[in-house]
């Protein structure tokens, strides 16, 4: 029911939301007028008087559940005079987005996101590695190098961020837009996590990479994958042993 003219659709759609979940009941509604399709993309929302007013709530209210919505990749706000709140088309980038709100909700322990990731890695290995190309290896080559470079405590944030890109580009090369959209979620996750947990002698990680690229350059898909998730789990004990009291924000302890 996309609208004409940048009209915003009609406030009549969404109900009053009760008081002590009006955040969350905001938010439902219009993801579920969206996967309904009552709600498509270029739709434009009523503006937030209209939407408070309908909803039952402050202005503030609204606001921070439309930031919640733009932040989940459900819609985009657009400024001036035919601005507003509009829904989405989704893309890789949303849908991945979606999952890791998803994922910033639900109790899971380290232990949940290391054996995730050593299953998940394990199919992209094998599915990504025989197609590997000169360029690819260059890229994963010079992640590597950018990733041994940042070595102080300073670049912990911008060393996670290059270290989980790792994955992402191995993903990339399985051409399976399904995979990469997993792997993105899950390293979206560790990029939450690995700044917060204290990793000793961060070089481990790049002397594994480098045997894991060697691995794979020579055919041996099956040794590439015995690496890599004989790192993982090298990776998670160190993680236990180094940060007891602070793994994730879950209630459960890791196995």
């Amino acid at each position: 029911m996309a609208t004409q003219g940048n009209e915003p659709v009609d406030a009549a759609l969404f109900q009053p939301a009760r008081p002590r979940r009006a955040f969350d009941e905001i938010i439902t509604q219009i993801r579920t007028l969206i996967n309904d399709g009552q709600l498509e993309p270029g739709d434009r929302l009523p503006a937030e008087r209209a939407l408070a007013a309908q909803f039952g709530v402050s202005r503030n209210t609204v606001r921070e559940a439309l930031r919640m919505l733009e932040i989940s990749g459900l819609i985009a706000m657009r400024r001036g005079a035919q601005g507003g709140a509009f829904i989405t088309q989704p893309t890789a980038d949303t849908l991945a987005a979606r999952i890791n709100v998803g994922l910033s909700l639900t109790d899971f322990s380290l232990a949940d996101l290391t054996d995730a990731m050593r299953w998940l890695c394990e199919l992209v290995v094998r599915v990504s590695g025989p197609r590997l190309t000169d360029a690819d290896y260059a890229i994963l080559e010079q992640n590597l190098a950018e990733g041994a470079r940042l070595t102080s405590e300073s670049d912990r944030e911008q060393r996670a961020l290059v270290l989980t890109e790792f994955y992402n580009i191995l993903a990339r090369s399985s051409e399976n837009p399904i995979l990469q959209l997993l792997i993105e979620s899950l390293t979206s996750v560790m990029r939450g996590v690995i700044p917060h947990l204290a990793t000793p002698d961060h070089t481990f990680v790049i002397r594994a990479r480098r045997k894991l690229l060697t691995l794979l350059r020579d055919g041996d898909i099956d040794g590439a994958v015995e690496e890599l998730d004989r790192y993982l789990v090298r990776l998670h004990a160190r993680w236990l042993n180094s940060n007891r009291d602070a793994l994730l924000p879950s209630r459960r302890a890791p196995e």
